[in-house]
Formats: structure tokens, sequence, C-alpha cells
């Protein structure tokens, strides 16, 4: 089995998936620590405040577009197609990108005008929206094509630049928001230009004819992704909100300075098998190789099950460890948190990976239901824990709303469902069958 695995195209995919997640998150990790020790939780916490409505213009305004790119290329049959795809696809998430950005610096504006707060803050999270926005549309449509080596350098350059300017200029010019999201806009922007000036550069330019509907096909596919994406937001990020409401903004620094640790380790481990996966899977099944599909899914979802098992029995041992080398001192009061977010994250990578077939069929509808039982859940459990519990209480509602959503996704997609009835009997065959066709 491991000579086949060494020959499977999946094996060099999955070294470089893991190369720029182990990167990236290496990098994160040391820019945490050592912002943490010149940013107060205060100035912490808004800069993840400002970050989150950044994540929030990247989900609903960008992100469906680059998953229909995504789930739409493989289906590609020449090169002139996959240029007019990746140009249909920029062109929609330009538009709604700038439609992102204005309103987020309308709401700035609207924030400075009643509140007396600073909105300039605002003006710098949405140019760094509009650079976000551009590294993951590069980021995805390079995985979508099992262009796994550029999609991980790219991700590696902009994760190792972030902390490192944000830094430099905390380091140089004081611990306040503005230089850290100064710092964060100015690291995506070169390495943004770097790897589109790579891209451009090997790539053939083809002018095609195209008969076929890219816009409206991609439209099609993404339209029910936008509402699930807010809902997405509202299960990973909307619980900061909360405790900036019902408690400081000094608890929502320790709370997102905690969670991004869990959530950088059970995240990366989920995403490279996602970046490894997800790409050979909509290919086998747009080619109708529906059995090699089937293996493939179940690979993936042991994979995911067994990494999240490893992850929380290997963090119930160590997390004061961690906790002392990542984070400053004036953080480890949330250390107690990470077994519950931990939880909540490996739950929440599963119901990733068991909702696939609803992506492979292009059952965006079906997979928005399930998304909708997870935010309805976080929208009942998370005030309702911080009011009786304070911040342990965030920590606990992440498992009971993601598992919830897992559980209906699962119900939903039916990935134990073959198409050729082979089910789940002869595992070592799933295993094997994929790679060997990959080689």
């Amino acid at each position: 089995m491991f000579s086949v695995l060494k020959r499977s195209k999946l094996f060099g995919e999955a070294f470089w998936a893991l190369f720029g997640q182990a990167a990236s998150a290496l990098a994160l990790l040391l820019g945490t620590r050592l912002l943490t020790e010149l940013v107060n939780p205060v100035v912490y916490g808004q800069v993840a405040l400002l970050n989150g409505f950044v994540a929030l213009g990247v989900a609903v305004f960008s992100y469906p577009f680059i998953c229909a790119g995504m789930r739409i290329v493989p289906e590609c049959e020449s090169v002139g197609e996959r240029s007019a795809l990746h140009a249909a696809v920029a062109g929609l998430t330009l538009q709604t990108t700038m439609l992102a950005v204005g309103l987020l610096m309308l709401g700035g504006f609207a924030y400075g005008y009643f509140a007396d707060g600073n909105s300039m803050l605002f003006l710098l999270a949405g140019v760094l929206l509009a650079m976000t926005v551009q590294r993951e549309l590069g980021i995805q449509l390079a995985i979508g094509e099992r262009k796994q080596r550029l999609a991980s350098l790219w991700q590696t350059s902009d994760s190792v630049l972030r902390p490192a300017l944000a830094i430099a200029l905390v380091w140089w010019l004081g611990g306040n928001p503005e230089w850290v999201l100064l710092g964060y806009i100015a690291a995506s922007l070169l390495s943004n230009l770097v790897w589109i000036f790579v891209k451009r550069r090997s790539a053939m330019r083809i002018q095609a004819t195209v008969s076929r509907s890219f816009r409206h096909e991609v439209w099609v596919y993404a339209l029910p992704l936008i509402p699930m994406e807010i809902i997405f937001w509202i299960n990973g990020l909307g619980d900061r909100y909360v405790i900036g409401y019902m408690l400081t903004a000094a608890d929502v620094g320790l709370y997102a300075a905690t969670y991004m640790i869990v959530n950088e380790a059970f995240n990366r481990s989920a995403m490279v098998l996602l970046r490894t996966f997800q790409p050979a899977y909509f290919q086998a099944f747009s080619a109708q190789q529906l059995q090699k599909a089937f293996s493939i899914l179940w690979v993936w979802i042991a994979s995911v099950a067994a990494l999240g098992a490893l992850g929380l029995l290997l963090l119930l041992l160590t997390k004061d460890w961690v906790a002392s080398v990542v984070l400053a001192k004036s953080y480890h009061a949330a250390v107690d948190l990470m077994l519950a977010m931990a939880l909540g994250c490996a739950l929440h990578a599963l119901g990733t990976a068991v909702a696939q077939p609803l992506l492979a069929h292009k059952r965006t509808k079906t997979l928005l239901k399930g998304r909708l039982c997870g935010a309805v859940t976080a929208a009942i459990t998370i005030p309702a824990l911080v009011s009786q519990f304070g911040l342990p209480g965030a920590a606990w509602a992440n498992p009971v709303y993601f598992g919830i959503e897992a559980l209906v996704l699962a119900l939903l997609a039916k990935p134990w469902r073959s198409v050729h009835g082979a089910g789940l009997g002869n595992f070592q065959k799933l295993v094997q069958e994929p790679l060997a066709a990959d080689v």
C-alpha cells in the first residue's frame, strides 16, 4: 500500500498541502505569541472584532463564487474553458467585493458619527478585505486545479508576512490597532503582487470562444452559499461579538487569542485533508468515476475523525504547556477554555467532510438547511451560556452547535450511500482504490 501511496498524485498534493498549512500555522502561532506580548487584550480584542468583519465580507461576498469555481473547474474540457471560468469567477468576485468594502466603510463612518469611534479602523479593514479576497481567489482556484505547490507557497508567504510586518509596525510606532491592520494590508499586498506575477507568467494565454455560460452557472451554484456563509460566520465568529456585548473587549481578546491557537491546530490539519481530498473527489465525481469518488470520501472522513480524536487527546495532556509557549502570561486565564473549543473544531471539521456529497451533486440549497440548523442552535446557545457562565459558556457552546450541525449534515448528505452498493465493508480496498487510480 505504501508503494502505491508514494506513486499517487495525492501523495504530492498532500505534501504541499501539509507544508502550506504547517508553515502558515507556525508563522501565525509565533506571530500571536509576539503580538500578545506587545499589545494588551483590549487592543487584540479590537483587531479580532475588525478581522471578524473582514472574514464576514470574504465569506459572504466572495467565497461562494470561489467555491463555485473550485467545483466547476474539473468539468472544464480545455484551457480555454478554464480561462473563461476564471474570468467569470474573478468578475463576480470583484463586483461583490467592492459592494462589501463600501458597506464596511459606510458602517465605519456611521459608527464614528454615532458612537464617537475611530472610523479609520473600518477604512483599514475595508482595504484589508479587498487584499484578502484577492489572496483567497488565487489560492482557492489553484487548489481547484490541483496546483497545491502554488497555493501553499502563496498562503505561507502571506501568513509569514502578516504577523512580521504587524509586529514591526507595533514595535516601532506603538501598540495601536491601526498599525496591526496596516501591517496585515502591506503583507497581503506584497504577497499578492508576487504570486499573481508568477501565476500569470506561467499561465497559457488562450483566447477561446466558449459557448458555456459560466457566469450563470457560477451564480446558480453560489447563490444558496451566500446565506450559508453568513450562517458559517455566525457559528465561527459570532460568539466574540456576543462576548463583546455582554462582557468586555478584554474578554474578547482573551477568547479570540485562545480560540485562534486551538483553531489553528485543528483547522489546519483538517484543511490539509480538505485540500488533498476535495479536488480529487470532485474530479472523480465529475468524470463519473463514482466508486473512486466514494472511496476517496471515506478515506477523507476516517482521516478527519482520527486526527480529531488524536488532537483532543494531545491537547488534554499539553494545554498548559501550549498556553505558556504560545500566549503571553496576561492571556493564560483562558487556558481552561481550550478543550471545549477543540471539541467544537473537531466536530466542525467532521461535518464539513460528511457534507461533501451535497457539494458534489451541486445541492447547495440542501447544504444550506444543515448549516441553518447549526446557526439556529448557535443563536440560542451562545447568549444563554455566556449569560450564565461567562467565557466558559461561550467555549462549551461550540461543541453543542457544531455537533448538531454535523449530525444534520450527515443525515442530509448520507455519505455512507454508495452508488454501486459497495458500502463500507472492505475498508482496505476503499483506501487503496483511489490511490492506485491516481498514480
